[in-house]
């Protein structure tokens, strides 16, 4: 953009990793609503804090009552939100920060926009879980109010959801435990050293 430049700063993100003893990165939970993206990674968040790492969680809830407050989802608000949230992440694995971001982020073309920007730092996490069972748990009952024609451009519902081709790590929250599940994503972060 005009008249803006990029001010690199004097401590640096390897000085930064350095004194977390962790590389930074972006943990991109996506899934359907009720999938179980925020619980395991607050679980995951949990078992890595257990072994000294500094993580923290966006979740899209919480964003969407903050900074993108202003948005709906119509899939050009979807789009913005996907790329607000990229560009917080990137900040916050800048800064050495193991970061999950748990958010529907429906459309594969967005999450390539974030994956793009962060190369290497960017672990897509696909939680996969079946429509009917996302809809059986429905935890806030956001399906029933789409199927009633309460809230519309709702994602397996009335929006379509794009899976990852060829996502890092893919868990399976339908049939697998909590546990089992949360221990795959700390294990995948250790065997690429971001952990």
């Amino acid at each position: 953009m005009e008249n803006l430049t990029w001010h690199d700063h004097v401590v640096q993100r390897k000085d930064r990793e350095a004194l977390l003893g962790q590389r930074g990165c972006v943990v991109w939970m996506t899934g359907l609503s009720g999938s179980g993206k925020s619980t395991i990674a607050n679980e995951a968040s949990k078992k890595l804090y257990g072994m000294g790492r500094l993580c923290y969680v966006l979740d899209g809830d919480n964003i969407r009552q903050g900074l993108n407050s202003n948005l709906g989802f119509s899939p050009q608000d979807r789009q913005e939100n996907i790329r607000r949230v990229g560009e917080v992440a990137a900040l916050f694995a800048d800064a050495g920060l193991i970061t999950f971001v748990s958010f529907i982020s429906p459309y594969r073309k967005d999450r390539d926009f974030v994956r793009e920007k962060l190369g290497d730092r960017f672990v897509e996490v696909f939680i996969d879980c079946g429509l009917a069972e996302a809809e059986r748990r429905d935890p806030k009952g956001l399906y029933k109010k789409a199927r009633a024609g309460e809230i519309g451009d709702f994602t397996g519902v009335s929006a379509p959801y794009e899976e990852p081709e060829k996502p890092e790590l893919v868990v399976d929250s339908e049939n697998d435990p909590l546990d089992v599940n949360s221990r795959k994503v700390v294990e995948y972060l250790q065997s690429r050293d971001f952990a």
